[in-house]
């Protein structure tokens, strides 16, 4: 992977890794309907400008809005509200942990859905380490939560490992901020009236303000700018290994804000998730078919982020880097 793209992914592990406490701290005192609304309004506000700048922004829509409305549906208006409303119920660390099996799913649906890549020996190890270390974190949570809470978040498992798949195969072409402030704006009206209907008789307190203000301005403007740059860099499979690193982050949030127990047992797993995404993001050699035919997966890797065939993992990624930039 390239410098860019370990610096993308580690951002991602951290912005994507607090919004648990910050929605925690926010259903407190407000309905995920407004949680949810408030988090999308804001984003697409601070990103609307942006947005115009660049030009074309109602010719992208009209030309791509079938992928772009499945996108929102999949990866915003269901999973974010799924999410907020388990944390009415579950710990942030808790529901951190839990979307930690969104690689493995997303390997799962990119099977589903025809995808050849060779994962190699190397990133099958890497998503075995970093799920070992998920359930090292996450079986003495599980007690925590009830059925209805815990099935909320495998929907929002599933939306997460699926949506970068469009992503990646339907909307690569279509710039960042073009497909991100859409999206957040339809996400918005659509919770709109069920916010309006759930508004706070009496202003929230300062720290439900700051947990909306970081919601929608780091985890969401700048988290999802990040993230759709980082599928374009390494692709939608190896962009959701984040979802490893997310946990970690989860749990050490808790443990400093909210004085939850920092073990042994926890600081393994922090160890076993670290070392599976470096070798679940890392490029690989890929399978060959008989007589010496590279296997689908290797030419998708050049614009999907998929692994590819070398003996130099380093000017693989080059490789990738520059054409995948060609393809923006």
């Amino acid at each position: 992977m390239t410098a860019r793209g370990w610096f993308l992914f580690s951002l991602m592990g951290v912005v994507w890794g607090i919004p648990y406490l910050l929605i925690k701290v926010a259903v407190e005192d407000l309905s995920p309907s407004m949680v949810v609304f408030t988090r999308c309004a804001l984003g697409a506000l601070l990103l609307l400008p942006f947005a115009i700048r660049q030009g074309g922004l109602v010719r992208t829509v009209r030309a791509h809005w079938a992928p772009m409305l499945a996108f929102a549906c999949i990866e915003i208006i269901g999973p974010w509200f799924t999410l907020t409303d388990a944390e009415r119920h579950l710990s942030s660390s808790t529901a951190g942990l839990l979307i930690a099996g969104v690689p493995i799913v997303g390997v799962l649906a990119a099977r589903f859905l025809g995808d050849a890549e060779v994962l190699g020996a190397r990133r099958i190890t890497g998503l075995a380490l970093g799920l070992a270390g998920v359930g090292v974190l996450t079986v003495p949570h599980l007690t925590g939560g009830d059925v209805k809470s815990l099935g909320e978040v495998l929907l929002t498992v599933v939306g997460y490992a699926t949506a970068p798949l469009i992503a990646a195969r339907r909307l690569k072409d279509v710039p960042t901020l073009q497909l991100i402030v859409p999206c957040l704006t339809l996400a918005a009206l659509v919770y709109a009236p069920a916010a309006a209907a759930t508004w706070p008789a009496q202003t929230p307190a300062p720290s439900v303000l700051a947990a909306l203000a970081a919601l929608g301005a780091v985890c969401t403007a700048v988290a999802f700018v990040a993230f759709l740059e980082l599928i374009k860099e390494i692709g939608p499979t190896r962009s959701t290994v984040i979802t490893y690193v997310n946990p970690a982050v989860a749990v050490a949030a808790g443990a400093l804000f909210l004085d939850e127990p920092l073990t042994a047992g926890i600081l393994a797993a922090f160890a076993l998730i670290l070392a599976g995404s470096v070798l679940a993001t890392a490029g690989g050699a890929g399978g060959r078919r008989p007589g010496g035919r590279r296997a689908a997966g290797e030419s998708e890797g050049r614009t999907t982020g998929g692994p590819a065939d070398s003996t130099d993992d380093r000017t693989d990624d080059r490789t990738e880097g520059r054409t995948e930039g060609r393809a923006l």
